[in-house]
């Protein structure tokens, strides 16, 4: 292992592992159909470009069949782009409802799916070129990997399962630890036996980078955007212009640790 290598690789799952866009709009269909009761149950014609399109404005999974109902009741893609942190929640209560309520209804739609279709659930899962190679060689060199994220643990160990890839339950940390993604970071960096601990987080998500700088006692984890997932040109630009975030392109994750800096 090289100073240019780290002991911890951290990963998002999904936009950095996995890109499960289909799925995402497949299953909140599902859900926003159990709650808001359409008339038609067969989604408009582009009713899922607009999604794939706007789906770096959601961080957790109960956000999707709520988007769904803001594309269906006429909100413009560009408000919501802008707007989103304040639209979500009027919508919830509009129709009086919990996020955690939502968020439940969407993981027994994907439970039942899994349960009923599993062939055609894991089908709708596109691994990003590279990446399954890329974790299993750095599996191999030593490296401790976790994988970081919002989704349920179990639904990711599936997939990567599906991939070849045991990652034991241990190394995720899926959004059943009801934990800020910085809380697990400062965990696995104080857990660490062979000191000194080099940390590298790799995230699609600009905000949840910026959350992990504001912590004074994580400045020395390396921080990377990965550009190939959910995120907006914008976000991209602000990230090249911090000094202590890399933008990571996916030909250089694939490559040897030395080619990320």
């Amino acid at each position: 292992m090289t100073a240019s290598s780290p002991t911890i690789l951290a990963l998002d799952f999904d936009g950095v592992i996995c890109d499960g866009l289909i799925e995402y709009f497949e299953v909140a269909w599902r859900t926003y159909c159990e709650i808001w009761s359409p008339a038609n149950d067969t989604p408009g014609d582009d009713l899922a470009l607009r999604f794939y399109r706007l789906r770096p404005v959601i961080e957790t999974g109960w956000e999707m069949p709520v988007l769904i109902k803001a594309l269906v009741d006429g909100i413009p893609d560009e408000k919501i782009f802008h707007e989103w942190l304040s639209i979500a929640p009027q919508l919830l209560l509009n129709d009086k409802l919990q996020a955690r309520e939502i968020a439940a209804k969407l993981d027994n739609q994907r439970d039942e799916w899994i349960t009923t279709d599993l062939d055609g659930w894991l089908s709708l899962h596109r691994f990003y070129p590279g990446v399954v190679e890329k974790i299993k060689l750095t599996l191999d060199s030593g490296v401790k990997l976790y994988i970081v994220t919002t989704k349920e643990g179990r639904f990711v160990q599936q997939l990567l399962q599906q991939e070849g890839v045991n990652l034991p339950t241990a190394a995720i940390f899926g959004k059943e630890v009801k934990r800020p993604k910085y809380e697990i970071l400062r965990e696995l960096k104080q857990q660490a036996e062979n000191k000194p601990v080099s940390l590298w987080f790799v995230e699609d998500r600009l905000k949840t980078l910026q959350l992990v700088q504001q912590q004074t006692d994580l400045e020395d984890v390396k921080l990377f955007l990965a550009d190939w997932g959910y995120n907006t040109q914008a976000e991209r630009e602000a990230a090249q212009n911090d000094l202590q975030i890399q933008v990571l392109s996916l030909s250089q994750f694939a490559r040897d640790f030395s080619a990320w800096l």
